[in-house]
């Protein structure tokens, strides 16, 4: 989207733990209305980056920009209630309905706060993202009862509830089956037509769970960005295979890619 204001810049990040380099000098400018992939096999650096566009963790060197403001001159808290996180590892246990948890998403708690009531527009804000995500049929149903794809479209809905204008995405289709991968996918492409200046940051490392709206991608190995850009240049089989070490053919159809290794005589 030309034109269009900064959501997140990444300059020259590292981050170190323990002594192990997660990130190196990585850098990264995310625009309104843009919609990344970070793609890389696992260990590759993609959840740390995010925790990092998150506001969850700091850099070791080099600075992070969420919404216009750095972190370490910010309190985090704050910004935190501007980014909405899905994660499909939500630690609930209490048996909320779809819409109690939806409102969550206000508190950013995992529970209701006590003597905090959501007001008659938030509720109704709450239903229409219910609707919205294809969970109408199951607002009142209770958190233990729904299957993994319908909790991934709960916890899209509870992340856009304070209205967010930065959506990050941690693996949503980890543990769906084919019906519930589809229908996540089906309600990232509703979503995107719904919000068009909603930034969103999406981590997989499996190309069919993109969906067909990711106008970019970044490449991580070994804690390094090897290539980024808009996702028709940064997606082909040279540069995903060499992502991922092995030698891959990849089509696109509808949008949407498929992968296959490519055998070579």
């Amino acid at each position: 989207m030309r034109g269009a204001r900064e959501v997140l810049r990444v300059e020259d990040v590292h981050v170190v733990r323990d002594g192990r380099p997660l990130l190196q000098d990585v850098s990264l400018t995310v625009r309104a209305g843009e919609h990344w992939a970070l793609l890389g096999a696992n260990g590759a650096g993609k959840s740390t980056l995010l925790r990092l566009l998150g506001a969850l963790v700091h850099p070791t060197r080099g600075t992070v920009e969420v919404l216009g403001r750095r972190l370490g001159r910010v309190d985090v808290r704050e910004l935190r209630a501007h980014v909405g996180h899905v994660d499909p590892r939500h630690p609930l246990s209490a048996p909320l309905t779809v819409r109690d948890v939806v409102l969550t998403g206000l508190t950013n708690s995992v529970a209701a706060v006590p003597r905090r009531r959501p007001t008659a527009a938030q509720e109704a804000r709450a239903d229409r993202l219910v609707d919205m995500l294809g969970l109408a049929g199951h607002r009142s149903a209770r958190w233990p009862t729904l299957s993994q794809g319908q909790r991934g479209r709960a916890l899209i809905a509870r992340a856009l509830m304070p209205e967010p204008r930065l959506l990050l995405l941690d693996e949503p289709a980890t543990g769906l089956d084919l019906p519930g991968r589809e229908q996540l996918i089906d309600a990232l492409d509703s979503l995107r037509r719904a919000h068009p200046h909603l930034a969103t940051v999406l981590v997989t490392h499996h190309l069919e769970e993109l969906p067909a709206g990711t106008t970019h991608a970044l490449l991580l190995r070994d804690g390094r960005a090897l290539v980024q850009g808009p996702a028709a240049y940064v997606l082909t089989g040279d540069r995903v295979g060499t992502c991922f070490g092995v030698p891959l053919a990849l089509e696109r159809h509808g949008g949407r890619w498929t992968v296959r290794i490519e055998r070579r005589s």
